[in-house]
């Protein structure tokens, strides 16, 4: 279960309220988008956002957007005609769609990318013979479906879908503040706005970059809900037009934007790493055969049949903010070694909390198992961030700033977590004590350093620089998040407290490019 904090959802949720249900419209892969969210209501339009520090497009005009024709052009004045004519003979269908985007892109598409996550992150059953099928992104309806979304690819789908939509908008608001076309109910005021209105200018669309984002990588991350990615990019342009916030051809502009943007974000996704991430029989024995060496138990699957250990080369994918070395330098110290003192009173620390656990404790590992059928614990962060993105008054580039922070961060954490998990190799505490009964699912991989930790850390981090009022908030979820994991039997203490010190230092990467984006 997830929770706001109280305060900040009851600030979150004040003011003007959707007026309409939202009700998500039927689709093919039966995915809900069902979160209540507030009309969309600025405290700033960021006009000066396309001069802020972009993350991997060169400047706000790698992509070109062309100038727009006059606004007493024939062909616009015909688009506005188009739009008065469709205003007056609204379906309940599409005053429903405007009630629904109301919110914001930023924060429906982050909600829609939790559930693609969500939908898809079930991991492959055996075979008759005790072998495990890998999802082919070659064949994505094959039996298992591609993908298997566990935390490192759902950290790494978060990242590439929030930062190629921040990039994106960065530019489009570049080329608004440059061209300086008012939106369609300011040029002509017998069309009413139907959505919040700013005067922020409407060429190319904000909507119409999102929805060309979203629509290419989510298609290229999740191509089973290809269907459904595509019918939600297509209600958001079309909200976009029926509301009077921009024309056809502002959506067209936005919409080549926003998929041009994407293209250079798939062609990195491609180079990243991410191909090999699942290793081989030959790179798994390995990895055993070496932790053996040193003279420590190795880390075995307790899956029946043994499962292959999960992305043990994913501590090889291209990070955003740290390089290859950066990584290897944080890299924690060793746990302590399975013949120590430390470990047997680690081990039995597990098992005593375990066999005690109180109501509270037992409460707080069902908050944060984050594990099968769930947006992972990348996505229980970004769920956090929404209400302090609502109740602040982002604009739509500010908020997309935040996910893109956020999940950068998120995603480094879980490159530089899996390089230590298989760096060390270490069993899990069920394994050293097989009487200890786990109160969640047992992850399939190394025990050291928590992934829990390191990704709450990294992501507490970030969210206290963004919204520094509520640190102490952000601190205490992420304390709770890692105890979550020796509460339930998964992770020795040492497990703990080297993650979040690791995820605090990855997350400072990221922070430090914040504090100097222009953004401030």
């Amino acid at each position: 279960m997830i929770d706001y904090p109280r305060n900040v959802y009851r600030a979150a949720m004040a003011g003007a309220m959707l007026t309409a249900a939202l009700l998500s419209l039927s689709c093919s892969k039966g995915i809900p988008s069902t979160e209540t969210l507030p009309a969309q209501i600025f405290t700033s339009v960021d006009a000066n956002a396309g001069a802020w520090k972009m993350i991997l497009l060169s400047g706000p005009t790698q992509v070109a957007v062309v100038a727009p024709v006059p606004v007493n052009d024939p062909g616009y004045t015909a688009e506005l005609a188009q739009i008065k004519t469709a205003q007056a003979s609204l379906t309940e269908a599409q005053k429903t769609a405007i009630a629904y985007w109301s919110g914001g892109g930023v924060l429906r598409w982050n909600e829609i990318m939790r559930e693609l996550v969500a939908k898809s992150d079930l991991p492959p059953a055996p075979n008759p013979d005790g072998s495990y099928p890998v999802p082919n992104p070659a064949n994505p309806f094959a039996d298992p479906q591609y993908p298997f979304s566990n935390p490192p690819y759902a950290a790494r789908a978060y990242s590439y879908v929030s930062i190629a939509q921040f990039d994106a908008l960065k530019s489009a608001w570049f080329y608004k503040y440059q061209y300086k076309r008012a939106s369609p109910s300011k040029n002509d005021s017998s069309i009413q706005s139907l959505l919040p209105s700013s005067d922020l200018p409407s060429y190319p669309s904000e909507d119409a970059v999102e929805a060309g984002v979203n629509s290419v990588l989510l298609k290229l991350l999740f191509p089973t809900s290809a269907d459904y990615i595509d019918a939600k990019a297509a209600e958001q342009q079309q909200v976009a037009q029926l509301s009077g916030r921009a024309s056809a051809s502002d959506v067209a502009a936005g919409l080549a934007l926003g998929q041009a943007v994407a293209a250079v974000f798939s062609a990195r996704a491609a180079n990243d790493g991410m191909r090999a991430a699942g290793g081989s029989p030959q790179i798994w024995q390995a990895l055993f055969d070496n932790t053996k060496a040193r003279g420590e138990i190795p880390w075995v699957s307790q899956d029946g049949p043994p499962r292959p250990p999960m992305l043990p080369l994913f501590g090889q994918v291209k990070a955003w903010m740290m390089t290859p070395t950066d990584i290897v330098n944080e890299r924690p110290v060793p746990p302590p070694s399975t013949s120590s003192a430390q470990m047997q009173q680690e081990t039995a620390e597990v098992k005593e909390t375990v066999n005690n656990l109180t109501r509270d404790q037992l409460a707080t590992v069902y908050k944060w198992a984050d594990g099968v059928s769930t947006p992972t614990p990348p996505g229980h962060w970004d769920f956090i961030a929404v209400p302090y993105v609502i109740s602040g008054g982002q604009s739509e580039v500010r908020a997309a700033r935040t996910f893109a922070l956020l999940n950068m961060a998120l995603h480094d954490a879980a490159v530089a977590c899996w390089d230590a998990k298989y760096f060390y190799f270490n069993p899990r505490p069920s394994q050293l004590d097989p009487s200890i009964k786990v109160q969640t699912g047992l992850p399939n991989f190394p025990a050291y350093v928590s992934g829990h930790s390191v990704f709450s850390a990294a992501a507490a981090d970030v969210l206290s620089y963004l919204f520094p009022g509520e640190a102490s908030y952000f601190d205490s979820q992420q304390q709770e998040a890692a105890m979550s994991r020796l509460y339930g039997g998964i992770h020795y203490r040492s497990d703990i407290t080297a993650g979040m010190q690791h995820g605090k230092r990855v997350g400072d990467y990221t922070v430090a490019f914040a504090k100097t984006d222009g953004a401030n």
